[in-house]
């Protein structure tokens, strides 16, 4: 029995310890901060032009007159870096997943066959599934300190159930769905990097 933990033991650590060698950085979205939306990124090295990006996202408080933007969302991302990894521009693939319960929002326009000012008369709550590509750029401030801008296109599938109002009411609709083309990522990232 111990002969089998050891040799389990020493095989996770062989996968360990080159991981570390690689370069890894860790990172915070300044626009969701802005949004009181609790976030964190990791990024890991592959090789010397692919990195793995993974963020993710939190937003649990309710605001006055019960104004809601509540969500989660995990977004994994390919990067091919144009340069070095972590350093200039780069080309990424992501894919995005989550939840949302979003009411009483107040966004009066209509963008790509969305209508957000309906999130001002009802509240919505269900999943939603999706992937981009995008374009960004990293600029070094220091030996550890990067700062990160990127923009993401791509679509969107969620389904969500309806309700009367913001705060109260019965269900319209429930598992109604919806498709959605254009922005899937906006970043300003403030990184460190090990």
């Amino acid at each position: 029995m111990n002969r089998r933990i050891l040799i389990a033991l020493l095989a996770v650590g062989s996968f360990i310890c080159p991981a570390v060698a690689q370069k890894v950085a860790i990172k915070t979205n300044l626009l969701y901060d802005a949004t009181s939306t609790m976030n964190l990124g990791f990024e890991f090295g592959l090789s010397p032009k692919w990195t793995l990006d993974v963020s993710g996202n939190y937003n649990p408080w309710t605001f006055s007159k019960n104004k809601k933007w509540q969500h989660w969302l995990v977004q994994p991302e390919a990067r091919y870096w144009f340069c070095n990894k972590m350093m200039g521009s780069f080309i990424g693939f992501h894919a995005l997943g989550g939840s949302h319960n979003i009411g009483n929002v107040d966004l009066d326009f209509k963008f790509l066959g969305t209508d957000f000012s309906k999130l001002k008369d009802y509240r919505y709550e269900g999943w939603f599934v999706g992937a981009g590509v995008a374009y960004g750029y990293t600029w070094a401030l220091s030996k550890h300190w990067n700062f990160e801008a990127e923009l993401g296109v791509g679509y969107v599938y969620s389904k969500s159930d309806k309700y009367e109002c913001p705060q109260c009411g019965e269900k319209l609709e429930n598992d109604k769905a919806h498709h959605y083309v254009g922005p899937t990522k906006a970043a300003l990232n403030l990184v460190y990097v090990f």
